[in-house]
């Protein structure tokens, strides 16, 4: 029970929510899209199963990441598409990200959403992963799923505020892809292949996940630049 008590418990718990308001944003659109065709009264129980389903699913997925990121090198692939991840999320989206069918059937619109989370939730299963490897061995897939259910109704009833906001503060996307920045630098500083070459040392563990922090927001910003023209033509 000590665990639960400690700042890197919930230093990771609070990572892991804030990961999935930011990457279940496209979730979100998806399951209000696919469950649109619901009667009224079923469209919220639509929501609600589908949610809980692409849920206990991710959940499943991440115990195998967690397991993963114990093998050599992969922590290092896991950092890179991190990065990749965080960069693309300071990008613009395009309105057609998000085209995707709709059931008339309750449990039509739940299946659409639970396939279309698992397509959807690789930044997600990684992010919460590589967050969760901060907290210690013993109580990972707890933190992952304790993080998980602490987001469901953030997800379900406060995703669009959260779109709000974002759209008016544009500061909390480029805050939060400048996390998953950080946590790709935890990875890769904590990857077991570079484990006998580098100093065990808290400074250098912050100082390679500050680097990881300011390549997404450098990168991010020159690709926010060169797409400018592109877009005034």
């Amino acid at each position: 029970m000590e665990e639960f008590m400690t700042a890197s418990f919930w230093l990771a718990v609070g990572q892991i929510i804030m990961i999935d308001i930011l990457l279940g944003g496209d979730n979100a659109v998806v399951i209000a899209l696919a469950c649109r065709s619901l009667p009224a009264k079923q469209r919220t129980q639509g929501i609600i199963y589908g949610t809980l389903g692409a849920i206990a699913l991710r959940v499943i997925l991440i115990a195998f990441a967690l397991a993963l990121l114990a093998i050599p090198y992969l922590k290092i692939v896991g950092a890179v598409l991190l990065l990749w991840i965080g960069v693309k999320l300071m990008q613009p989206e395009d309105e057609g990200d998000h085209a995707i069918s709709s059931s008339d059937k309750l449990w039509g619109a739940v299946k659409t959403v639970i396939i279309a989370d698992l397509v959807m939730s690789v930044d997600n299963v990684l992010a919460i992963a590589g967050a969760a490897q901060g907290a210690g061995q013993q109580h990972q897939l707890s933190l992952v799923i304790f993080g998980l259910l602490v987001s469901i109704p953030i997800i379900v009833w406060g995703s669009q505020l959260v779109l709000k906001l974002m759209g008016r503060f544009p500061i909390i996307i480029t805050l939060g892809a400048m996390l998953l920045g950080w946590i790709a630098g935890q990875m890769a500083y904590t990857d077991l292949a570079f484990k006998p070459y580098l100093p065990e040392s808290a400074f250098w563990a912050y100082a390679s996940a500050m680097v990881g922090a300011l390549f997404v927001l450098a990168a991010g910003k020159v690709m926010q630049w060169r797409q400018k023209p592109a877009d005034a033509a």
